[in-house]
């Protein structure tokens, strides 16, 4: 778990790091129950949160280690911080050299990753089961004694940067992704992106880095999820041995995330040198995610566009053969979040003509709803893509300890199913004619140069 991407939140990657597209959505089809997971939770001494979750399914376990920090506390002049800190995490600590972590959980056979979005940052790693100590170690190394050098501050700014140039600045519709969020957003926290300014990661200096440690990667700041194959009460046990020794921090300063309501249709027009075909953006505001109306904007995405049996793609794709692609996709954040649709017209049609119709498909929602027929099928996708979720402990133990550092409710992967099998199609034409509101939108236009238009077949 971002930020974020449009249509779901830019969420940028440690070690193979990138932009990515995706949120977790979960709905029950009714005949059909997914069984609880048994969730054990507990507090050290020092704050940290501990949830055990057994799975003996397979001979493997994971470690999902949250930290309740992300873009949003960040602060003007040091956007792109804390993801800049992400990479920090892996360039070894007291115990543990440059590069050691990534070596010792490839040649154990294991896999491991980070990400940071909005609203959290997150480290995690797959290993064999005989293999517990090893993952507890290595993330309790980092959390106590991270080497916080100028030379390692400087190489990873460096590496932060190029990945800015590959993901954003050398892509096409790379700033189109990230002036939505500026469009739709007047705060501070959720308007500047997570990837951050190339001038901002120039300005961050070593004592930057070692305050924002020393305030937000403290364990009463953090979340440790184990789910997989060991016994409950030896892996508590290594918990303690290996983190409890680790001294809490006072608590950071919380973040205001209010906003304002909006008064009129915001718009904005780029022009993109990379991209052969131009493309729509649109950002309605939504409530928080885990809440009763996300979870109703949630599934009408779903109905909305996903797969081809959906009214995007029938409608706009096949039968008017107006559209390349067009998504739809709500974001979750803790705050205020956003309901993004993004369409990319076939060439030859006008950029025009695709948002023309894109807003015809939004207004007969608001109009007359969606069918019982609609939602139930979104329900069974929705469930199909959960199962696949909770085969993987790596999955699990990330949504865990996503939903305990966002909503402080670990247990809502045990319950999100049933919530969203309480949506109605009562409540998502609701919800429609509340968020579909036009003084709400933030549009951002891509328009390719003439001559990538010309090369693509004439899109305008």
């Amino acid at each position: 778990m971002q930020r974020k991407l449009v249509a779901a939140g830019l969420v940028v990657l440690c070690g193979v790091c990138g932009l990515v597209l995706g949120s977790r959505k979960v709905a029950a089809a009714s005949d059909v129950k997914v069984p609880p997971l048994d969730l054990q939770e507990s507090k050290l001494s020092n704050g940290l949160r501990v949830i055990l979750v057994p799975d003996h399914t397979a001979p493997v376990y994971a470690i999902n280690v949250s930290y309740n920090v992300g873009s949003r506390n960040e602060r003007p002049g040091r956007t792109g911080f804390a993801h800049l800190f992400e990479h920090m995490m892996f360039q070894g600590s007291d115990n543990v050299g440059k590069g050691e972590h990534f070596l010792l959980v490839l040649n154990n056979g294991g896999g491991m990753n980070g990400n940071t979005t909005d609203d959290r940052t997150v480290y995690f790693e797959e290993l064999p089961k005989n293999q517990l100590d090893l993952g507890l170690y290595l993330e309790s190394d980092r959390m106590r004694s991270l080497a916080i050098t100028q030379p390692n501050l400087d190489n990873q700014r460096a590496v932060v940067q190029e990945e800015r140039r590959q993901s954003v600045d050398n892509q096409p519709y790379g700033h189109a992704y990230l002036d939505i969020d500026s469009l739709a957003f007047d705060n501070f926290a959720y308007k500047h992106s997570t990837i951050g300014s190339m001038a901002d990661l120039n300005a961050a200096s070593l004592d930057d880095v070692k305050d924002f440690f020393r305030t937000y990667y403290a364990p009463d700041n953090a979340v440790l999820v184990i789910v997989g194959d060991f016994d409950p009460a030896d892996a508590l046990a290594k918990v303690k041995k290996y983190f409890e020794s680790i001294p809490s921090q006072p608590a950071p300063p919380k973040v205001d995330l209010s906003e304002e309501d909006h008064y009129g249709e915001r718009r904005e027009s780029i022009y993109d040198p990379l991209a052969r075909l131009p493309q729509v953006i649109q950002a309605y505001r939504i409530p928080a995610g885990d809440t009763p109306d996300n979870f109703a904007m949630q599934m009408l995405a779903t109905i909305l566009s996903s797969g081809q049996s959906s009214r995007f793609y029938q409608h706009l794709v096949k039968e008017k053969q107006l559209a390349a692609s067009v998504s739809a996709e709500p974001d979750e954040r803790i705050g205020p979040s956003l309901f993004y649709i993004l369409g990319t017209p076939r060439p030859g049609v006008k950029v025009e003509d695709l948002e023309k119709a894109i807003d015809e498909e939004i207004a007969a929602v608001v109009k007359d709803g969606v069918t019982p027929e609609e939602l139930a099928k979104a329900r069974a996708q929705d469930l199909r893509r959960f199962i696949d979720t909770r085969r993987s402990v790596l999955q699990t133990a990330n949504d865990i300890g996503e939903d305990a550092v966002l909503y402080n409710d670990p247990e809502l992967i045990n319950t999100l199913a049933d919530k969203e099998a309480a949506v109605t199609v009562d409540q998502i034409h609701a919800a429609a004619k509340k968020y579909f509101v036009r003084d709400q939108l933030a549009v951002v236009t891509t328009l390719p140069s003439p001559k990538q238009a010309a090369a693509a077949g004439g899109a305008q």
